[in-house]
């Protein structure tokens, strides 16, 4: 039914081992103030930056430089919390969500797979690397970075044409209805969603939906 899957990488194939919010509270600390904003405040601000910044340390600078100045503090004491994240922050310390790695191994015995990741090359390549899977995919896309964030449809077309495939022949694998769901949406490929927290409304409806990685290893477009 499909011949290409594209996967995302934070909080779908990996996750960090020590929090946002644990390195947020170490970086106060550095600077030597009482936090002041929270990594919610950084994860609902982080999309304004992606397109406008060269790698994540800008980005945290800026989008750290704005909540401050959100917040009536001095930008550039925001600026200062995010170098201490930087130097907090070890892009290697990731493990995989249970099943991934095998469901990325199911997969690619009969599907071409890439990547499509928002986030800086660097950082993302140090994520794949300390879960083993950086050499597991023919094509990844740094949505940002090689190509508009998502949702915007550029950086799934940017991997289709690595993979040289059409939209109606790939399906994408993501944790977020907004960015991995729309985005996919977006470019005419089908979604499946791993539903962290499926309480509540979906929207938008994804094409399929994964209770964990480990359904992968029988995909939910196989007919059973």
């Amino acid at each position: 039914m499909y011949e290409a899957v594209l996967f995302d990488v934070d909080d779908t194939l990996c996750r960090y081992r020590r929090s946002a919010g644990e390195v947020l509270t170490a970086a106060f600390e550095q600077v030597g103030v009482d936090p002041y904003f929270d990594e919610t405040a950084y994860y609902d601000r982080y999309a304004d930056f992606v397109d406008g910044t060269e790698d994540v340390r800008e980005l945290r600078r800026e989008c750290f430089a704005a909540i401050s100045a959100d917040a009536g503090r001095d930008p550039d004491v925001g600026r200062a919390v995010a170098r201490a994240f930087a130097a907090e922050r070890d892009h290697t310390n990731v493990e995989p969500l249970p099943g991934a790695l095998d469901a990325v191994k199911t997969v690619a015995r009969d599907h071409r797979v890439g990547v499509v990741t928002n986030g800086a090359p660097a950082m993302q390549s140090a994520k794949l690397r300390g879960i083993g899977l950086a050499d597991a995919f023919e094509t990844v896309v740094h949505a940002g970075y090689d190509a508009r964030a998502k949702p915007a449809p550029e950086p799934f077309e940017h991997a289709l044409t690595e993979l040289g495939t059409s939209a109606e022949r790939a399906v994408h694998v993501g944790n977020s209805l907004s960015s991995d769901v729309a985005g996919a949406h977006a470019a005419g490929v089908a979604s499946a969603w791993l539903a962290a927290d499926a309480d509540g409304s979906v929207d938008p409806t994804p094409t399929y939906t994964l209770g964990s990685m480990q359904d992968l290893t029988r995909p939910p477009w196989r007919k059973r």
